[in-house]
């Protein structure tokens, strides 16, 4: 009996001597191509004093090159009808390009030239500042990203999860344009980089096109492995934050696996029971659940349908290092944070007591497998999930996972949740609301 892969396309892989990794998936009928470029690179390759360099290598690869002025990357996309964005986390930085499949060039010649020569000059990292600046403060108006925050920096005290992607202000407003390009020489080139084209184009001529082309780089990027490993946490850790607003707020979290642990596809069936859908098998585009509700999901059932909550979900990203696995909770008018908790808290506990019915157990292979079904549809998704495994992993890591996933059984789940939701391993932020402007 043949075992269940995800229906991905058929690829082609190599490495260049300079060791850059090339991942191509031909769709011989796609009008569309996207080219994506991978870095290992992520905010847990930072340290205090330069938080958020990552994110801001990030916006000024958009900046300058040699042959690619301030603007001239995205007007040379636009022009040719495609799209371009980028995003940094904690493990990678991912820049992406879709065009009409007659355009491939145009990317490829962008990244060739930015991979290993962006300019970083002084006047453009102080004008980006700003910027930076700007969507740092604007994402602290939002008491979701002060409270994940505060939970990460209370969770972890040695490993580099523990400052968001964005930096700490502080590094913000005092980091130089020479740190900046020294982080960038360090880290970023051909060894930490993954190219993946996805879509219409000819796989002997493109194959041709990226070897000429990306050969010519040097040989860079320095080991991005994190020495630091997170200490066991020795008991509960809470804190509670106030400010403007009008809506308390409970996101509780607790030490989960990195993405390769044998614990992972359990993990993940929590995810989906409680929240609704595994981050990595979800039917949506992208990184899956994000703000959608799911009425299915026990946290919804229990907090959200009884009217406790006006929002209630879980989370757990797969990561390269242990992180955490959150509950998040947005109180319904009128109810008490300590109320809340108490429902988190009963929800969780009963799921460690119980485990899932036959029911939810079916439910949760039925959605990975429309989720892994959805996966590759369309030359961007295609570009990102390839992308996305091979700069963890490998593209046939996510049929390790999916397997696992539809192997998983009840007793195994119980017993995990028994293990993950341990009230020593806790971490509990609370936000009181001071009034003020709405938080919605």
């Amino acid at each position: 009996m043949a075992l269940p892969t995800v229906p991905r396309p058929r690829l082609a892989r190599f490495a260049l001597p300079n060791g850059l990794s090339v991942v191509l998936a031909p769709e011989p009928l796609s009008p569309t191509t996207s080219v994506w470029v991978w870095y290992r690179v992520g905010s847990k390759n930072e340290w205090p004093g330069i938080t958020g360099a990552s994110h801001w290598v990030e916006h000024m690869l958009f900046e300058g090159s040699p042959r690619y002025k301030k603007g001239d990357i995205d007007r040379a996309v636009v022009s040719v009808g495609g799209e371009l964005n980028a995003f940094t986390d904690t493990d990678f930085t991912a820049y992406f390009t879709t065009v009409p499949r007659e355009h491939l060039s145009v990317p490829l010649d962008i990244e060739s030239d930015r991979m290993t020569r962006a300019l970083i000059a002084d006047d453009e990292v102080a004008r980006e500042r700003t910027v930076i600046h700007s969507e740092r403060e604007g994402n602290e108006n939002w008491p979701e990203f002060r409270v994940e925050e505060e939970l990460y920096q209370l969770a972890f005290r040695v490993h580099p999860y523990r400052w968001d992607a964005l930096g700490r202000r502080e590094d913000i407003e005092r980091m130089t344009a020479e740190e900046l390009r020294g982080y960038y020489r360090r880290f970023y080139g051909t060894r930490n980089a993954i190219l993946v084209v996805a879509g219409g184009f000819d796989l002997a001529a493109t194959s041709a096109d990226i070897r000429d082309r990306f050969s010519r780089l040097p040989e860079t990027g320095d080991d991005v492995r994190v020495a630091e490993v997170e200490p066991d946490q020795r008991g509960e850790r809470r804190t509670e934050l106030s400010g403007p607003g009008t809506t308390p707020y409970l996101q509780v979290g607790w030490r989960s696996p990195a993405l390769h642990d044998p614990t992972t596809p359990a993990t993940m069936v929590l995810d989906t029971l409680l929240g609704g859908e595994s981050r990595l098998f979800a039917a949506g585009p992208g990184w899956g659940r994000g703000a959608r509700e799911h009425p299915s999901a026990r946290l919804y059932r229990a907090l959200v349908d009884s009217g406790l909550a006006v929002r209630a979900t879980s989370e757990w990203r797969p990561r390269e290092y242990p992180s955490l696995f959150t509950i998040q909770a947005l109180a319904a008018r009128g109810v008490s944070l300590d109320r809340l908790e108490a429902k988190v808290e009963e929800v969780v506990d009963r799921l460690a007591r119980t485990g899932p019915t036959a029911k939810e157990m079916d439910d949760v292979r039925t959605k990975v497998r429309r989720g892994a079904a959805l996966s590759y549809e369309g030359a961007s998704r295609t570009g990102f999930r390839l992308g996305y495994f091979s700069v963890l992993r490998s593209p046939e890591f996510e049929d390790k996972i999916y397997r696992a996933v539809l192997r998983t059984t009840a007793a195994e789940v119980k017993h995990r949740a028994r293990e993950l939701f341990r009230p020593a391993q806790r971490v509990v932020v609370r936000y009181e609301p001071s009034g003020g402007e709405p938080d919605e």
